[in-house]
């Protein structure tokens, strides 16, 4: 039987926070195709429906809470995938800055858009 190789330690920071943010985009997505796909049609979803959504506290933080985990999810999950496919050196020290740099990016161009919606900015 072929060995099982992770990079990520079992029981380290970020195999602990790559479960949690899976089991919470699981829930959170679930919520959102149930309210914009089937309570709310996507064909009437407006942007002042969004705005009103927005302006609802809790509704903000977890959309909020959506972005960060989904990014953080994400890139993590490419990072430990192209190092178990060997990536190393060099190359890993690069890739890992490319990704920090859009995840930011990413973070930060959702979290200003969702704070313009609420009305907070």
């Amino acid at each position: 039987m072929a060995e099982r190789y992770s990079s990520f330690a079992p029981g380290g920071t970020r195999w602990l926070l790559q479960r949690i943010t899976a089991v919470f985009l699981i829930v959170v997505l679930a919520m959102h195709f149930f309210l914009l796909h089937f309570v709310n049609h996507a064909a009437e979803v407006t942007l002042a429906d969004t705005e009103a959504r927005m302006q609802n506290i809790g509704y903000f933080l977890t959309m909020v809470l959506f972005l960060w985990a989904g990014a953080f999810h994400g890139i993590n999950g490419v990072y430990n995938a192209l190092v178990n496919q060997g990536l190393s050196g060099t190359q890993k020290k690069v890739v890992l800055a490319v990704l920090i740099v859009a995840g930011v990016a990413l973070v930060g161009q959702g979290t200003y858009v969702a704070l313009v919606m609420s009305g907070m900015i």
